[in-house]
């Protein structure tokens, strides 16, 4: 068993999800990821890790990939709450499915992931979960009121969630990025939104790398526990929205 605690991340096939995954491992950390695409994950040839195919809407599977994990290199000491789906749209053009699947994914997940690892780390003392945010959940953009919407929710989960566990020792950390190069986009069906979405990424000479995300994360995470960093909000200098 290696030494470091073993970390657990969602949506780890790509974009950020994938570069914590090689930050995090870089630290030492055993890991357990998970995402629908596990060649993805495989292809990431990180040493001590798990990787489960699991829908994150599938509560069920994912505590059952949290539990192999946890038999396997110890409790998750950390929990990245990273994935995500970012169809926009105008409401008045939004189909009722993807409605469904922004909050399925981005609100109801993330909660009951948090719930397969925030018993232990109560029991514990100790423990971290980050929850991935946006800028989209602080401000509002064109096309993006759903999505917003969302992360306005994430937002506030997370504040909640952090004064609910603050008393048994364990952290919750707000994740804000702004613009960050991602296959996050792939979502949006109209070629005018993500034309528009490009043009202002180019516009401001493009965006973080989600490895600028994942280290400042690791930095959040390696302070000390009695230390929380409650919102980490991070985005290119020259983003001006």
């Amino acid at each position: 068993m290696t030494s470091q605690p073993l970390v657990a991340i969602t949506g780890a096939s790509s974009g950020i999800g994938a570069a914590a995954a090689q930050a995090f491992s870089a630290a030492g950390h055993p890991l357990l990821l998970m995402a629908r695409r596990a060649g993805r994950m495989a292809d990431l040839d990180l040493p001590d890790t798990r990787v489960a195919e699991v829908d994150v809407t599938d509560a069920a599977a994912v505590r059952d990939a949290v539990a192999a994990a946890e038999a396997a290199y110890g409790p998750v000491d950390l929990l990245v709450n990273n994935a995500g789906v970012m169809p926009l749209s105008p409401v008045v053009d939004q189909p009722e499915a993807d409605i469904k699947m922004l909050f399925d994914v981005n609100c109801v997940a993330l909660l009951t992931t948090a719930q397969a690892v925030l018993p232990g780390m109560r029991e514990r003392g100790r423990g971290t979960v980050m929850n991935i945010g946006s800028i989209a959940g602080k401000n509002l953009y064109p096309d993006h009121t759903v999505y917003c919407g969302t992360k306005y929710a994430v937002h506030a989960m997370t504040e909640g969630m952090r004064r609910e566990n603050a008393a048994h020792g364990v952290r919750v950390v707000l994740v804000a990025p702004g613009q960050v190069e991602t296959e996050l986009l792939s979502t949006t069906r109209s070629a005018d939104i993500v034309a528009g979405y490009l043009d202002y990424r180019d516009s401001i000479g493009g965006g973080l790398q989600a490895s600028d995300v994942a280290e400042a994360m690791l930095y959040a995470y390696q302070l000390p526990q009695h230390v929380c960093v409650r919102e980490l909000v991070l985005a290119p200098t020259s983003q001006d929205a």
